[in-house]
């Protein structure tokens, strides 16, 4: 994706720019043991930094992507669920699955109930 700099060159405002762009948070908590508890997304791009359990991926159109980075630390994973009836690559509806510490994922919503998660090294 473009930076927000190389898209405001091309006529749009700096508000428009980040918008397109997304929204980040830098300081996600883990949380909870299934997808009903786990915490929220509420960014495309998040860090997970503290906590325990997972997250859950937010209700989503076609085409939209979200990103995550584990900094937990100390070999702790973290469970990524998709929202309520939907699924992640060839996992069951609403299955979660453990995201490495230092790894960092970006699921893609590829149909109305299906996720592909391309994972980092």
């Amino acid at each position: 994706m473009a930076l927000s700099s190389d898209i405001m060159r091309g006529g749009f405002s700096a508000i428009s720019a980040k918008a397109i762009q997304g929204q980040a948070n830098g300081a996600v908590a883990a949380a909870g043991t299934t997808q009903a508890t786990a915490t929220a997304i509420t960014q495309s791009t998040i860090a997970v930094t503290s906590g325990t359990g997972g997250v859950v991926l937010p209700s989503a159109e076609i085409n939209d992507e979200v990103a995550i980075v584990n900094l937990l630390g100390s070999g702790t994973q973290v469970t990524v669920y998709p929202p309520s009836g939907e699924r992640i690559n060839g996992l069951a509806a609403d299955a979660g699955f453990l995201l490495a510490d230092a790894t960092a994922v970006k699921v893609k919503k590829f149909t109305t109930t299906r996720w592909m998660g391309f994972l980092s090294a």
